[in-house]
């Protein structure tokens, strides 16, 4: 594979996603994570899966230069709904799925992170939806999953700002399961994954589905909707001009049109 790796000890399987420097869940990192997903699903010697950056990152967000390349609202759209497959089928995903960031999981990172059923951070990690300050929204169905870990009003604080949290703060409103020290961080992930991949496989695999039950039906009109929304946001004078501040490395200047 290109940008993503996985090796299988003691029933774990350790995915790292290598794509310097910011980890950028561009479309083709997006499609090499479906494909090894098809791998791993079907994989008896791993009994549960680790998903860490490889680097500086877990993930930094999307490929914003590649937004470049889209010309109209559907095809954002569609970019959006189909992110929001792959994610949705990591939180259905059979085996146990771990987050285990450190660096930084910004916008679609986080995204990502939020799919897995478990999520351990390191203290100093940074982790936000910073896609306002492209003029844009989430698209990866952020805007359903943050509010479910933090509550709507940090979560209408974390969009409206784009500022990040810390590891120590995502672990204290319950979108982390746990903060550590980063140089024990990933020796902590793996205790943890090993005392999953003791237990039974087809109880593991019915736990998941059982409390994928608790998610509300809005959670899927939500979805929906954001991806629709994507589009239509996409499209406004004020993303394009987002884009171009981001990647001219300047403050953009949003005139509400």
């Amino acid at each position: 594979m290109g940008f993503l790796s996985y090796s299988v000890e003691e029933r774990v399987a350790v995915v790292t996603i290598n794509k310097p420097p910011a980890n950028a869940l561009s479309s083709q990192v997006l499609q090499e994570l479906s494909s090894l997903l098809d791998e791993l699903e079907v994989n008896d010697g791993a009994r549960a899966v680790i998903l860490r950056g490889e680097g500086r990152f877990f993930s930094a967000g999307a490929d914003i230069k590649e937004f470049t390349g889209i010309e109209t609202g559907e095809e954002f759209s569609g970019l959006a709904a189909r992110g929001q497959e792959l994610f949705e089928r990591i939180e259905q995903f059979p085996k146990p799925v771990i987050a285990v960031i450190h660096g930084a999981a910004l916008g679609g990172g986080l995204e990502l992170a939020m799919a897995c059923h478990i999520r351990l951070v390191s203290e100093t990690a940074k982790l936000g939806l910073p896609e306002l300050q492209l003029g844009l929204v989430p698209g990866f169905a952020g805007t359903q999953r943050l509010p479910h870990f933090v509550g709507s009003a940090k979560a209408a604080e974390m969009l409206f700002t784009s500022e990040p949290i810390t590891g120590i703060e995502a672990a204290a409103l319950g979108l982390a399961n746990h903060a550590y020290k980063e140089e024990e961080l990933f020796e902590k992930a793996n205790e943890l994954a090993s005392k999953i991949a003791r237990k039974s496989p087809i109880a593991l695999k019915t736990a998941i589905n059982l409390i994928n039950y608790s998610k509300h039906e809005n959670f899927y009109k939500g979805v929906e909707k954001e991806a629709e929304s994507f589009g239509t946001v996409f499209v406004s004078e004020d993303a394009k001009e987002g884009i171009a501040a981001f990647i001219e490395k300047r403050e953009p200047n949003f005139k509400g049109k």
